[in-house]
């Protein structure tokens, strides 16, 4: 008889998944050999597989619900932040009412806004409003000309335009530009944790914060 190919077998018990079940008995004298260096039985290392399997999938569950519940914080987050925005009728009114809501829902210590326009304004409100040959606008060509947030911790220039005296204890921040057909700007949002706002972070909600807080602006600033 012929010598029987080790890539023979493998075919053979491929094409045939159902061999050992018929011939359980040799189930009892296969070994597999063990990272360790000893030899176990096919049942043990075919438990160890699915133990292990079982394990990775568990893993990926827990990180899947782990999602889940960051997108719900998430969408809550933003639920708070339109309603406070909304259920005003004055932007002064709105911004007192976003810096209590990015407190505590979003965990922020500070907040500002800086709208780029070249009109006459309240003068309540000039703080607000920033000139568009503005030099300082210059430490944000980044933000404006991409049209993208960035996070991370913010140059002394740029804490000192957003934050003023606070400047110094800003960590990190997150800076997001408003540009819209009625408005453009800057809003921030910083933290004394350096932590907090990284470069790394997703933009998706911060890009839909500018959204809800611009949209809403541009329409006080109309009504005024």
């Amino acid at each position: 008889m012929s010598e029987i190919d080790s890539n023979a077998v493998e075919g053979y018990l491929k094409q045939h998944p159902e061999f050992f079940n018929e011939h359980l008995e040799l189930l009892e004298h296969i070994t597999v050999p063990h990272p360790s260096g000893n030899a176990v039985s096919l049942i043990s290392k075919q438990l160890e597989l699915f133990r292990q399997r079982h394990h990775d999938m568990e893993v990926q569950l827990n990180g899947l619900i782990e999602i889940a519940r960051d997108n719900d914080h998430s969408a809550n987050q933003m639920h708070e932040l339109t309603l406070a925005v909304i259920e005003v009728d004055t932007l002064d009114a709105a911004i007192e009412n976003l810096n209590v809501v990015l407190a505590e829902c979003f965990l922020t210590d500070f907040f500002s806004v800086k709208i780029i326009s070249a009109g006459e304004h309240d003068s309540a409100l000039a703080d607000l409003f920033v000139a568009p040959d503005c030099e300082e606008l210059t430490h944000f060509v980044k933000e404006l000309g991409s049209n993208q947030a960035s996070c991370g911790k913010p140059t002394l220039a740029q804490a000192q335009f957003l934050f003023g005296d606070n400047a110094l204890e800003v960590q990190s921040c997150a800076i997001i530009p408003m540009s819209f057909t009625e408005i453009e700007g800057l809003l921030a949002i910083g933290s004394r944790d350096d932590s907090r706002f990284h470069y790394s972070m997703g933009h998706l909600f911060l890009t839909q914060m500018s959204e809800i807080i611009g949209t809403r602006f541009a329409s006080l600033l109309k009504a005024a």
